[in-house]
């Protein structure tokens, strides 16, 4: 009992520590870029072993998939997650944008989108952190495509709406805002104008009767 103990201990203080390093690295990544990311500099900010920290990532690279899989599943928390008791339908569309303006505007990491800063810093590149954050890239896009095609099928939405085509327009209007809320401290202007064109793209699509869940503020 007591060398589980003990051993628990360990693997307890070894997760604690995983965490405090992961928080650090995604603020760093979201502003320098993943390619700011050594173990150490993380041991030096935070007053770790190196030894400790390369115990836990063991290169570079591994700290920076890491840091890709965290921010992750932030952003799930943030984004996804919050739709779970939402039936399908326009609303639900609105809603997954609303909270993604919120997760940027709301600085959950220091640079505004971690995935918008690091998908410009590895898209010309290759390589697992290229794949990871590729991945990340895709998988959001293709939830965005589902939740609007769940919302045709709904009703909600017209018969012959271009899903995937809506969700790129959807996602572009997004990432304008917070690449210029970043670049220019601008705090509101430019994520109103994003709601302003999101609504006005859904309610374009939605069908009679299924508008009036589109358009509540988002920020």
């Amino acid at each position: 009992m007591s060398g589980s103990t003990k051993t628990d201990g360990r693997v307890e203080r070894g997760n604690q520590t995983r965490r405090l390093v992961l928080g650090r690295t995604m603020d760093i990544a979201s502003v320098e870029g993943l390619e700011g990311l050594s173990l150490g500099r993380i041991a030096t900010e935070l007053k770790l072993s190196k030894s400790g920290v390369f115990a836990l990532f063991g290169s570079k690279e591994e700290l920076q998939l890491a840091t890709v899989r965290a921010a992750a599943a932030v952003f799930a928390r943030q984004v996804v997650t919050p739709l779970a008791e939402l039936p399908p339908g326009p609303g639900r569309v609105w809603a997954l944008c609303r909270n993604w303006l919120a997760y940027s505007a709301g600085r959950v990491f220091a640079g505004g989108c971690f995935f918008y800063a690091v998908s410009a810093e590895f898209d010309a590149r290759t390589g697992p952190v290229h794949d990871a954050v590729a991945r990340a890239r895709t998988d959001w896009v293709a939830y965005v495509e589902q939740t609007i095609e769940e919302a045709r099928q709904a009703g909600g939405l017209v018969e012959d709406v271009d899903a995937p085509q809506l969700a790129f327009e959807i996602i572009a209007l997004m990432e304008s805002a917070n690449a210029q809320s970043v670049l220019l401290g601008d705090d509101t202007a430019a994520y109103a104008r994003a709601e302003r064109g999101i609504v006005r793209r859904l309610r374009a699509e939605a069908t009679d009767g299924a508008r009036d869940g589109i358009g509540a503020p988002a920020v």
